[in-house]
């Protein structure tokens, strides 16, 4: 009897999102919708992620008109977003009447399947929006982050399973932001979440490619009884960004397990992006391989193309291998969280500025907030001396208690001061759209009505060749400080490095 394995493909979203830092444009997405949605997948995740924060910030584009746009172009296929639990799609905290009201907005919109996440796996900051997302009708899927620690073991992860069922989570996603996961653990991890939760328990499995060892570990827990997995039409896949389509398709021949899947439809989409992805080639990756350090630094594949393109931005793009080796270090002092939104940024830019400025010399607020637990529970220890440095440096106290419960309501507060911007259309849409990015928020509302950016360029109309660089050594070492820029969270960190004598 032929088993049916489901797919999920994630270009609309992860897949531009891990290789071009989210910068396409909805107009070069929208000639593959029709393909797309005849296809056959589960699910087609195309919203949340970063996608919202890029929509306004980089592309003048309003998120909530995009989901619109999804819903219209795609009637037969389930749309699918990345909710990061009690941070939305923001990144703090936010009070329980907000995180409903945004559920309940996206759903009305045409959202179908709800991915909800925490960054710390901390199964607190994930009630409210299975809870809002189960009150809309809609399907949540209560989400492991995967990581690798001495701490994290598949009985925990299992135990976690189990919750996030008992919390109502229709299905259960493994998320391997990181392409962490080996072939032996994703079977023992399906295996123990069927047995455990019961085999009529939907698992969905995400990983990333980055280290070249996940396409293996998805068809061990397909034989595990995986019953979703995600994938990327391969024109944009591979390198930090996921396993091709196809290739899952081809691989289950002869298995006796089969996808709904049309390979037609799919080599259509797949020449279609393979004509779209010159066009930002300023904002791909130059990891096009294997990394298989990833297992030591654990940087999700997203993190690693942004944080490249911020380091060279700045000129300090050979400072990318310190801070690769420092994230790991910066993780086991903060208790070994999993590198996903935020937490990634989080502890990611505190490794940058420790490489800049020596360890722990200057902290971010963010990373104060984590190390005192007002992003929520960590699975390890804090390291004392930097939790002491992290009292001192954010003046308040460490906490124990779900972080948004110390949250006071503020939707009136919001909407007062979104509809006090030029441009502000009154719509609670409008309002979550500042309450996640109250910086980027306000030039958005002043400019939405010039219409989309695309930032996608013409590959036959070339740039004029740049101004040769300095042959090595030709340049004097610099006499004056380097000053850096480091972004995080929407909010830029000056950092200046004296020059070394």
């Amino acid at each position: 009897m032929t088993r049916i394995l489901e797919v999920t493909d994630l270009i609309l979203r992860d897949a531009h999102q891990s290789l071009m830092a989210t910068r396409m444009a909805m107009e070069d997405m929208v000639p593959a919708c029709e393909d797309l949605d005849n296809a056959g997948f589960w699910s087609l995740e195309c919203w949340g992620g970063a996608t919202f924060d890029s929509c306004i910030r980089f592309l003048n584009e309003d998120p909530w008109e995009r989901l619109k746009m999804f819903r219209k172009l795609l009637p037969k296929t389930k749309l699918q977003m990345l909710l990061r639990g009690q941070n939305l799609l923001g990144y703090r905290h936010y009070e329980d009447t907000v995180v409903e009201r945004f559920v309940a907005k996206a759903a009305e919109h045409g959202m179908d399947v709800f991915r909800v996440f925490d960054a710390l796996n901390d199964v607190r900051n994930l009630q409210t929006s299975i809870k809002a997302v189960k009150k809309a009708g809609k399907h949540a899927q209560g989400t492991i982050c995967y990581t690798v620690s001495p701490l994290h073991t598949v009985e925990a992860f299992v135990d976690m399973a189990a919750r996030l069922k008992e919390m109502g989570s229709d299905s259960i996603c493994i998320k391997d932001m990181a392409a962490l996961l080996k072939p032996q653990p994703a079977y023992d991890l399906v295996k123990g979440i069927k047995e455990k939760c019961g085999k009529d328990t939907l698992v969905h499995l995400h990983c990333h490619a980055t280290t070249g060892v996940t396409l293996v570990s998805y068809m061990k827990a397909i034989e595990a009884g995986c019953d979703i997995v995600d994938t990327a039409i391969s024109s944009l896949s591979l390198g930090p960004g996921h396993n091709p389509t196809e290739s899952l398709v081809e691989m289950l021949e002869g298995t006796g397990i089969e996808t709904r899947l049309d390979m037609k439809r799919l080599l259509k989409v797949r020449n279609y992006f393979k004509t779209i992805r010159p066009r930002y080639k300023e904002f791909l990756s130059d990891i096009t391989g294997v990394e298989t350090e990833i297992f030591n630094s654990q940087i999700p594949g997203g993190m690693i193309s942004n944080m490249e393109s911020q380091l060279k931005q700045q000129g300090a793009g050979d400072k990318l291998e310190e801070v690769l080796l420092e994230v790991p270090r910066v993780r086991k002092i903060s208790g070994f969280p999993p590198l996903v939104t935020p937490s990634s940024q989080i502890v990611g830019t505190q490794a940058v500025f420790n490489v800049l400025m020596g360890p722990y010399k200057v902290l971010t607020g963010e990373f104060a907030d984590l190390m005192l637990g007002y992003y929520g529970e960590t699975i390890g220890p804090k390291d004392p001396e930097v939790l002491e440095k992290a009292r001192a440096h954010a003046k308040k106290d460490p906490i124990t208690c779900r972080p948004a419960d110390l949250q006071k309501p503020e939707w009136e507060a919001l909407r007062a001061d979104a509809l006090a911007l030029k441009g502000c259309n009154g719509t609670d849409e409008d309002v979550l759209t500042f309450a996640m990015f109250p910086q980027v928020a306000p030039k958005f509302f002043g400019t939405r009505d010039q219409g989309p950016k695309n930032l996608g360029k013409d590959p036959s109309k070339a740039d004029p060749a740049p101004a040769a660089a300095p042959k090595a050594g030709a340049a004097a070492q610099p006499t004056g400080p380097v000053k850096y820029a480091v972004t995080i969270n929407g909010q830029t960190h000056n950092v200046t490095v004296a020059a070394a004598r």
